[in-house]
């Protein structure tokens, strides 16, 4: 076995999102595309069916399928970012077009969701204080965008 590949079913837009992904997650790069056969009856013949590409150096693939299958919130990916500046950072370039939810969910303009979670907020969540876990959890859930300084402030009660 070589290993497992997530696949990202597209409605035509996989190598505009393998792009914008890949500009905004470190570690990142666009593998290859893979055209359309001309004798298949699905695809513009020339056009992508398949880019596979790298998001922190972990194998993903879009498929240009077509509009059958949308994107729902039962798969999303986790950013895991270091400090406010760049929960900031990734969640402004993923936004652009896109829809903010909460606790640091977003969907991006494909539809497709991310949570961007600083590393801070799974250091408090280890906290062995029921109570700093309590108040860390209930300033989470007021929250659209992460705040590091409003979570070390509940933790700190």
């Amino acid at each position: 076995m070589q290993g497992v590949t997530p696949v990202f079913w597209f409605d035509g837009d996989a190598v505009d999102a393998a792009r914008l992904w890949t500009s905004v997650i470190p570690n990142s790069r666009i593998l290859t595309d893979i055209p359309y056969p001309q004798d298949v009856d699905k695809g513009e013949p020339g056009s992508v069916m398949v880019v596979e590409f790298e998001l922190d150096g972990r194998p993903y693939a879009g498929l240009n399928g077509g509009p059958q299958f949308p994107f729902s919130e039962c798969v999303s990916l986790q950013v895991v970012c270091e400090d406010q500046a760049e929960v900031d950072r990734v969640w402004e370039a993923l936004l652009v077009g896109g829809q903010e939810s909460q606790c640091g969910w977003l969907k991006d303009r494909f539809g497709f969701s991310w949570q961007v979670v600083p590393r801070r907020l799974f250091e408090l969540f280890s906290s062995p204080d029921p109570q700093v876990v309590s108040r860390v959890n209930a300033a989470m859930m007021t929250m659209v965008r992460l705040d590091v300084a409003a979570l070390e402030a509940a933790a700190a009660g």
